[in-house]
């Protein structure tokens, strides 16, 4: 076999159809739509869901509102007067028990086990394939040990009230039961590291305000550094002569304030030599006039005599 002589399966490929070409083509005139109406004309056509005109399904149909919990569990419910009525009257295979005669022994104060097989096998429920939920309606006398995969809240207080016991057998899901503990103790773990985040917080920003009070303070004149520094060294040299004799009386209250007010008056009068110093240097500094400069015109005025006068 050649290239040339490949060609498709015989019948895979069919030739298009051309209609409206003639009688002898078979499908002339007409071409397959048929004698008139909405379908023979050209852009006639209908919706899938068109009825003629007639109220269509959609329409027809109710619209149930609301949906389907595909979560939902279904329960085999029983109420506990039941299961009390049915274990006074013998009916879970305890009967023999119950009937014991008094002389040859006790009855025996065991309480009546109580489940869903047990349940299924009395005729209380259809099977036991669902879940069991025991609810509270009825009174209960007798002592019941009911195992169960959901009891109500007065289910559960009847049947321990009477002195028996419940056992749930499906236990709620860890997700459920985190949220139903009270977190206190996450709760005090937390007020103590928002505490710990306060004060870490403080001590780092302690210190950057100590650093911008320092940039934001002016800077002191040589003068006043110098009689700073004299000051310190005096108050040094007193100090040691203070230490040295502790017996030397200290100076009067009087004497005190003179000499607090004498060191404002010097400080007061350093600051003003400073700025006198600094108002000097200023002028000292700014450009004198050009004496060579021309005089700048006078403006002649545009009023006439009897304005002015």
């Amino acid at each position: 076999m050649k290239l040339h002589e490949l060609k498709p399966a015989p019948g895979s490929r069919r030739p298009r159809t051309r209609v409206g070409r003639g009688i002898a083509a078979g499908q002339g005139k007409t071409a397959g739509r048929g004698t008139k109406g909405q379908k023979a004309r050209a852009g006639g056509t209908i919706p899938a869901w068109f009825e003629g005109g007639q109220t269509p399904i959609h329409v027809r149909v109710p619209k149930l509102r609301g949906f389907k919990n595909r979560f939902k569990v279904e329960y085999e419910i029983v109420n506990v007067g039941q299961i009390s009525a049915y274990a006074e009257a013998g009916r879970f295979g305890v009967e023999l028990e119950l009937t014991k005669p008094a002389g040859k022994g006790k009855a025996s104060d065991q309480p009546v086990t109580v489940n869903a097989e047990v349940l299924a096998q009395a005729g209380l429920i259809r099977g036991d394939d669902k879940p069991l939920k025991i609810l509270g309606q009825g009174d209960v006398s007798q002592k019941l040990f009911v195992a169960a995969d959901a009891f109500s809240s007065s289910a559960r207080r009847k049947i321990e009230d009477a002195g028996g016991f419940v056992q749930l057998l499906r236990e709620p899901e860890p997700e459920q039961a985190a949220k139903a503990e009270k977190p206190a103790k996450a709760d005090k773990s937390d007020k103590a590291d928002k505490s710990d985040k306060a004060d870490k917080a403080y001590q780092t920003a302690k210190p950057a305000a100590a650093e911008a009070v320092a940039e934001a303070a002016p800077v002191a004149e040589p003068e006043a550094v110098a009689e700073a520094s004299t000051q310190e060294a005096g108050e040094a040299s007193g100090a040691d002569a203070s230490a040295t004799d502790e017996a030397a009386p200290t100076k009067p209250r009087a004497a005190r304030k003179s000499s607090a007010k004498a060191t404002a008056a010097k400080e007061t009068k350093v600051s003003e030599e400073a700025q006198a110093d600094q108002a000097q240097a200023a002028d000292a500094a700014a450009p004198a006039p050009d004496a060579d400069a021309p005089a700048k015109p006078r403006r002649r005025s545009t009023k006439t005599k009897s304005e002015q006068e």
